[in-house]
């Protein structure tokens, strides 16, 4: 037998306005009610026949409202017990003991693994209710200069063994769009365009941002940084992207630390803070110069020192949220998993690579053509014609033809030091790029690398107008 309904909504008309429930933030309840066939039958009959039932009673209508009502208290109450039964399932996800150095869960099953410790040392820690402040064996490796990868997928990073996806360490941040919370966003000064979280409202919902640019004590000794804020908020408003301040800071110097520590309490408001950023955009090293920093005047600080997260150049050391309680009068700040971005050189470069990529010291420019091409036997020729018809490369990363010039434009490079810069004709670009690969161009280092190394597949052509020779500084920087 079919089953015949009649369907009604609930309105807000129909039900006493004094007394009712918060039932207008919920979405519109529907009610099934089914008639016995006799009882429907007689209804229906009567209806044809004109002899229906009278209006109801004032009697009637007021059981009719006290129903609704009834109806409406249970649904709030079923979904007050969905809600609930969600948060008791987020605050067990963070209960869960994890190594606080990447976040980690720890467990005792497999060596390799992220979050592995040794079982005595587990039962020991787990018996002192002592696990969280257990470093687990992979950190304890990173921190002596291993590099060993847990992040595989796109995005994420090759070599090694692959414990995660990036795409898994992505969806550990998804909760923080339905939290109320401070998110403190990092992008590299080195590579700002590439470290830029162009999507960081799909992660932090319409929370506060204070944006923070780090490692600026890399950038040359003359640089203005007055200029280089004004550069920085006018790319923010370019990618519309509103936050509540820019700050230029040094996570190795402590430059700018101070301001952004005083912009993170000023504006918490009691509210958890997140620092969020691409891999290795240098999260961990910008929470232990915060928590340096705060140890001064602030004892709670000084003593989240003692379990501060691992720093590593390999993308993918934080694995899960890691929280330290750095605040005097409620929040808690989070180390998170950096995002992986596909389009950067860490997501591509195999790990015995990566130290050289990262910058230790300040950069310094290298210059063509007085810096090298005093230095090829091409005679006069190569001076008048200056870098036409040459091609430049930059390890077995980059490489740069350059078509037409004039003949005292001048090239200058700034990146790290153990990137070998070397310079060939054109027409031998190809056949040097082959031979050298792995050898005279690094990265990629060694043969194994080399083989497995997917070549320069981009391409892009710059050209540069000018109206004034006289006034044309031939001077063509690129980072």
């Amino acid at each position: 037998m079919a089953l015949k309904t009649l369907s009604t909504f609930l309105s807000p008309l129909s039900l006493p306005n004094t007394k009712f429930p918060q039932f207008l933030t919920t979405k519109p309840s529907l009610i099934l009610c089914e008639f016995p066939r006799s009882q429907k039958s007689r209804l229906l009959a009567a209806d044809s026949e004109g002899t229906g039932a009278a209006a109801p009673s004032p009697g009637e209508k007021f059981l009719e409202r006290q129903q609704s009502f009834e109806d409406a208290k249970i649904i709030l109450k079923e979904n007050k017990k969905k809600r609930k039964k969600k948060d008791n399932a987020i605050k067990a996800s963070r209960a869960v003991a994890s190594c606080y150095g990447c976040g980690a869960p720890l467990h005792t099953s497999d060596a390799d693994a992220p979050g592995y410790v040794d079982p005595e040392t587990y039962e020991l820690k787990k018996k002192h209710h002592q696990l969280r402040t257990v470093l687990c064996r992979r950190c304890r490796l990173l921190s002596h200069g291993k590099m060993i990868t847990a992040v595989g997928g796109h995005g994420g990073y090759p070599g090694g063994k692959l414990f995660v996806t990036a795409e898994e360490l992505r969806e550990k941040l998804s909760h923080l769009r339905h939290e109320k919370a401070l998110i403190v966003k990092l992008v590299d000064i080195v590579d700002f365009n590439g470290s830029f979280l162009s999507r960081v409202r799909d992660l932090a919902g319409s929370n506060p941002i204070i944006l923070v640019v780090t490692k600026v004590d890399l950038l040359p000794r003359d640089t203005d940084l007055h200029c280089v804020g004004d550069w920085v908020v006018e790319a923010t408003m370019r990618k519309k992207l509103n936050v509540l301040s820019v700050h230029l800071t040094s996570s190795k110097s402590l430059v700018g630390i101070t301001g952004v520590i005083s912009e993170i309490q000023k504006e918490k408001k009691g509210r958890d803070v997140y620092i969020l950023g691409s891999a290795n955009v240098g999260k961990s090293a910008f929470i232990n110069a915060l928590l340096k920093t705060m140890a001064i005047n602030d004892p709670v600080a000084a003593s989240a020192q003692r379990y501060k997260p691992i720093q590593s150049a390999v993308p993918g050391t934080t694995l899960g949220p890691i929280q330290i309680n750095a605040f005097l009068g409620g929040g808690k700040l989070y180390d998170t998993p950096g995002v992986h971005l596909y389009h950067r050189q860490t997501a591509v470069v195999h790990s015995e690579d990566l130290p050289i990529l990262a910058p230790q010291s300040r950069l310094r420019g290298l210059s063509f053509p007085s810096s090298i091409l005093s230095s090829v036997e091409e005679g006069a020729s190569t001076i008048v014609n200056g870098l036409n018809a040459f091609s430049i490369f930059w390890g077995g990363l980059v490489r740069i033809d350059v078509l037409k010039v004039l003949p005292e434009t001048c090239l200058t490079f700034y990146g790290p030091k153990r990137i070998p810069i070397h310079m060939v004709p054109t027409e031998q670009a190809v056949e040097f790029y082959q031979t050298e690969l792995g050898v005279l161009l690094t990265p990629p280092s060694g043969g194994e690398n080399a083989e497995n190394w997917k070549g320069l597949e981009s391409e892009r052509k710059l050209q540069i107008k000018f109206e004034d020779v006289d006034s044309y500084d031939p001077k063509l920087v690129l980072l």
